[in-house]
């Protein structure tokens, strides 16, 4: 097992696990996946990421502790089908996670989650060929739909929960002897099979779920976020004012305060300095050695202040600005220790 730190050289093979503690490095380890994440909450986080590769296919877990932001987005030319756990909670795009729902995403379409702790969501990424093979054997291949971004499902309660569930064994098995997927092309060939069949047997008489009135509400709240927090990102060096944020968003100011608290549980202002706050993170992790300073970073992303930017960075993550630089350069071999 590895704790993902941005310097860690992660060996591509058949099953990765990577136990997260920096949200700011998430997008370390995994290929087929652009992720972002923020924490909502200012405690260490303990996330882990268990990923199983089978030949044309790829199974993803995750877990948080915390209450995380991630928004996340397939790269390649490969189908995204999500089933979560139990006991998970949280919104997608807004939409509240609930029993016998899926999503199925298209390649370059990006989802917005928000887990609470707790989280437990299982992914599964096939190639449509593959699926469109088995169906042809079948005869049933028009029956299938490509979904065109991210389409919430409502499916079968019970065959939801099977296909969650024979995800998590075979993330299991992985996690207590890789070898079992790493050394042997057939046993993945046959796993990715058995997936096939799990996802075809949940996806039957799929239908789109319809949103309830406050699914919609939610929803409606959710782009509030997304483009007050576009508008932050591109005006990265400038100062955060309300007036503006309700100015991009097209609200009132009590519709953007409402919004932010029911999605992300903070004030519009706390969550933007938290998403800069790791903005700065990432960009003092991947300077090379004399290339920025903590200030010219803090300044780059609005933060004038440097006595309550320092403050509010260590309470965020735990460590000085400046240890963090230092540290980067340390591990990359750049500096003595």
């Amino acid at each position: 097992m590895k704790t993902v730190a941005p310097t860690v050289s992660i060996t591509q093979s058949a099953v990765t696990v990577d136990d997260i503690t920096d949200p700011t490095t998430i997008n370390a380890g995994i290929e087929l996946i652009d992720q972002d994440a923020v924490k909502l909450q200012l405690q260490p986080l303990q996330a882990r990421r268990v990923i199983v590769r089978l030949g044309a296919s790829m199974v993803v877990f995750y877990t948080s502790n915390l209450r995380v932001r991630t928004r996340t987005k397939v790269r390649e030319d490969l189908l995204a089908y999500v089933t979560f756990g139990p006991r998970a909670s949280g919104t997608v795009n807004g939409l509240p996670v609930r029993p016998g729902m899926m999503l199925a995403a298209a390649p370059q379409s990006e989802a917005a989650f928000v887990v609470d702790a707790g989280w437990e969501g299982m992914t599964f990424m096939v190639s449509p060929q593959v699926i469109g093979e088995h169906l042809a054997i079948r005869q049933r291949d028009p029956e299938f739909h490509r979904p065109q971004g991210v389409e919430a499902l409502q499916v079968s309660e019970a065959r939801a929960q099977q296909l969650f569930d024979w995800g998590r064994r075979l993330v299991d098995a992985a996690v207590h002897d890789p070898a079992l997927f790493n050394d042997s092309e057939a046993e993945r060939g046959a796993a990715q099979v058995e997936l096939i069949e799990t996802l075809l047997a949940a996806l039957d008489r799929a239908k789109d779920l319809e949103p309830s009135r406050g699914d919609r509400t939610r929803q409606a709240q959710s782009l509030i976020v997304k483009t007050a927090e576009a508008h932050a990102v591109s005006k990265a060096g400038a100062s955060l004012y309300v007036t503006d944020l309700c100015k991009a968003a097209g609200v009132s100011e009590r519709t953007l305060e409402y919004a932010f608290k029911e999605v992300m549980g903070l004030t519009p202002v706390a969550y933007l300095v938290r998403l800069r706050l790791h903005r700065v993170r990432q960009a003092l992790l991947a300077a090379p050695l004399g290339s920025t300073t903590v200030s010219a970073q803090a300044l780059n992303w609005g933060f004038w202040h440097f006595g309550e930017f320092t403050r509010a960075y260590k309470e965020c993550f735990g460590e000085l600005p400046s240890d963090t630089l230092r540290r980067n350069s340390v591990a990359s071999g750049l500096l003595p220790l």
